[in-house]
């Protein structure tokens, strides 16, 4: 039987580690990208990790290419207290689409995507191509995909639940229509709803003050979180969790048919 947990999994050989977490690639992303198997001299260097024995979490990049600087796919998890599986930060990129520097200040100083700093020039530039708050690029479109391989991971490990961090709003949007529910946060995502509406505290502030609040942002998804990202709501988009029960969908939506 395998281990139960992040924790557990670190505590193997490296070989057994990254052949128990190469589980969650989605087999549709190794064949897009014709990447070599990852247990081959080829394909290691295109899988990294980060699971350090005795810790509790693990960070993996997939890369399509060697010298590529961003990897199309990036997670990190993490477990609860109670041995659930918590997935902090779950990105794929499309390598082949613009590089937007939202991550990093024109100096190269980290932004950790914009939570910590903002390079305003890039995420106007982000925006207008698109893109939502914490993109570098465009996503590939294989959540659906992606889900369904973790949830075979996450299986195996013997749960039939797992955690999801959503780091801005759309994330939350994103992962409703996936069949998340959420354990707290879910007031938070229909008071930001209400208040995108006509008459709407949200609403009055979007006053074209700044290419982040232009009025157009109530009824979009991704401008509604570039809103937010901005500070509409007067503080920061936290406290919000998700969870899932594999194979299963909650039916949940906060945003009532608002478009992306």
């Amino acid at each position: 039987m395998p281990p139960s947990t992040i924790g557990g999994i670190n505590l193997l050989p490296e070989a057994e580690k990254r052949a128990l977490y190469a589980k969650y690639i989605p087999q549709v992303l190794l064949d897009k990208f014709n990447i070599p198997p990852l247990s081959s001299a080829a394909g290691y260097n295109l899988l990294q990790f980060r699971f350090a024995s005795g810790s509790t979490d693990v960070e993996m990049r997939l890369y399509h290419k060697v010298d590529f600087p961003d990897p199309i796919l990036y997670a990190h998890l993490t477990d609860t207290m109670n041995g659930q599986i918590h997935v902090l930060l779950y990105i794929l990129n499309d390598p082949d689409s613009p590089r937007f520097d939202v991550d990093r200040m024109p100096d190269g100083t980290p932004t950790k995507f914009g939570t910590l700093k903002r390079n305003a020039e890039a995420e106007i530039k982000a925006c207008e191509a698109g893109l939502a708050p914490g993109q570098v690029r465009r996503g590939l479109r294989m959540l659906g995909q992606a889900i369904e391989a973790f949830e075979g991971f996450v299986a195996a490990l013997g749960h039939e639940m797992y955690f999801v961090e959503p780091l801005y709003y759309h994330n939350a949007v994103i992962f409703e229509l996936y069949g998340l529910s959420y354990q707290m946060g879910k007031r938070l995502m229909e008071s930001i709803h209400a208040g995108f509406q006509p008459g709407g505290d949200l609403h009055a502030q979007l006053d074209g003050s700044n290419p982040f609040r232009q009025p157009e942002a109530a009824e979009s998804i991704h401008k509604r979180s570039w809103a937010i990202h901005d500070g509409i709501l007067g503080e920061s988009f936290t406290n919000v969790t998700m969870y899932k029960r594999v194979g299963k969908s909650a039916g949940v939506d906060t945003t009532k048919g608002c478009r992306w």
